[in-house]
């Protein structure tokens, strides 16, 4: 008999023989073991998959859904590039990067919405950004259009021109600094 398997495909119901095997004594009931030659498909489409009725026990919840689905749509817009601890990324321009979050070692020029600057990571290079959290080191040229945020544990070098400015206790910076705000 044929069944509807995963995507719609349809596939034969696999073929049952007894097992005879020693482990298995004659006057038990005889089990049913799938052929070898023969994939294990499922009995029965299980509820919820691919646009059926939710399985008992699952609320369903349309404006949960819809609302996570437009969180999840904002997100898939949103541009990400993270560099992980361990890696070093040299000569480079990364550009229509909206998040650039640096646990690693960047050298580049770069162009971005935000960049977040871990306690390990470091950029060397120019950066036109919307807002800079900095708590590793950057030296350069950084042009913050925003905020520019140095961390009590953030070193910042260089020419530095920002829109806002909040500087931690502990934190270093040097350089010509200048504010764009009028």
């Amino acid at each position: 008999m044929a069944q509807t398997g995963f995507f719609g495909k349809r596939t034969e119901t696999p073929k049952t023989e007894t097992a005879t095997s020693p482990a298995v004594p004659a006057a038990t009931p005889a089990s049913t073991v799938s052929t070898p030659s023969s994939p294990v498909a499922p009995t029965a489409k299980p509820a919820g998959f691919f646009g059926s009725a939710p399985a008992a026990g699952f609320a369903n919840n349309s404006a949960a859904d819809k609302a996570g689905e437009s969180e999840a749509a904002a997100n898939a817009k949103e541009s990400k590039l993270t560099v992980g601890p361990n890696i070093k990324l040299k000569g480079v321009e990364i550009t229509d990067c909206d998040v650039l979050y640096i646990d690693g070692v960047v050298e580049a020029t770069l162009d971005s919405k935000l960049i977040q600057i871990s306690q390990q990571g470091s950029f060397n290079g120019t950066a036109n950004i919307d807002v800079a959290e900095i708590h590793g080191t950057f030296e350069g040229d950084l042009t913050v259009r925003d905020k520019l945020t140095i961390f009590a544990t953030g070193k910042v070098t260089g020419k530095i021109r920002y829109g806002k400015l909040v500087v931690e206790e502990g934190a270093n910076i040097s350089g010509e600094i200048s504010s764009t705000a009028k």
